[in-house]
């Protein structure tokens, strides 16, 4: 599987942007995929997933009600629709796809839970 993110920007505080994630390969394989973000001087941190078998989704505190994650029905692009952007939103944007292991609702905001993971799109907040 490869991952290829798109969707990244400037914008103002308040706005919206959605970040697309478009997978190839064996895409029947992927059992999740998760939003992660880094910001600089920080250590990478977990946005928003969902799950493949049930289309349970998990999401960062800091980002509940602000962001939905979404996937089509080929599972070839899982969105992130980000809203109500705050400067503490800038970072770069990964995502991440579970290919090898079932994950439970618990461990999908683990990192260790993907095995394939995308460049980054940057995200910057900023007035």
């Amino acid at each position: 599987v490869q991952l290829q993110a798109s969707g990244g920007g400037l914008l103002q505080p308040g706005g919206s942007l959605r970040l697309s994630c478009t997978s190839s390969g064996r895409t029947s394989s992927i059992s999740a995929m998760g939003w992660f973000r880094q910001a600089p001087g920080k250590e990478r941190e977990f946005v928003a997933a969902i799950r493949r078998s049930d289309k349970q989704t998990s999401y960062t505190d800091s980002v509940k009600g602000r962001f939905t994650i979404s996937r089509d029905n080929a599972w070839s692009t899982v969105s992130l629709q980000m809203s109500s952007l705050k400067p503490e939103d800038t970072a770069v944007y990964y995502c991440a796809a579970a290919t090898r292991v079932r994950p439970i609702l618990s461990t999908l905001g683990l990192s260790t839970t993907y095995d394939t993971w995308g460049q980054g799109t940057q995200v910057t907040v900023s007035s």
